[in-house]
């Protein structure tokens, strides 16, 4: 036992490097949620969550990846050209918006049948908490509206 020898931070420059990247994208997408305006009113008069699919597929495949080491570049490679494709593959879905870091902090998308600016419309809305029929604030942002308690 006093021969084996177990280092966690075999790279410690690399690992600390992506932990600050993972702090300072969290924190810059809080303060961009916060300082959207609101230009638009909005009437919901129903709406229902959308499910989110999309991230209960990614998971299995990123399992896959949680014995990536940062001694092995090829694993690395690997990840990334992964996270390219889901970046890829939930943009051209349109479920960009869907992404696990929003839904930690409580956001939701639905659809919703609402009167925005005077036009009845079907539209998807990422709202955080639960979306209940009554007038919001809106923005809309790659086809999908962000409604805020108006």
């Amino acid at each position: 036992m006093s021969e084996c020898y177990f280092n966690p931070f075999a790279n410690p420059y690399l690992s600390v490097e992506f932990l600050l990247l993972t702090i300072l994208s969290v924190v810059l997408s809080n303060i961009s949620l916060k300082k959207i305006s609101f230009p638009f009113k909005a009437k919901v008069t129903k709406a229902k969550p959308i499910p989110n699919d999309i991230i209960s597929y990614v998971f299995p495949y990123v399992v896959s990846f949680m014995g990536i080491s940062y001694e092995n570049p090829e694993k690395l490679l690997g990840f990334a050209v992964f996270l390219f494709w889901m970046f890829a593959i939930t943009y051209k879905s349109g479920q960009i918006i869907m992404n696990p870091l929003l839904l930690m902090f409580g956001w939701k998308l639905y659809e919703a049948e609402a009167e925005i600016d005077g036009n009845e419309r079907s539209a998807r809305v990422l709202f955080k908490g639960s979306l209940a029929p009554g007038e919001y604030d809106a923005q809309t942002i790659q086809d999908v509206y962000i409604a805020r308690g108006g």
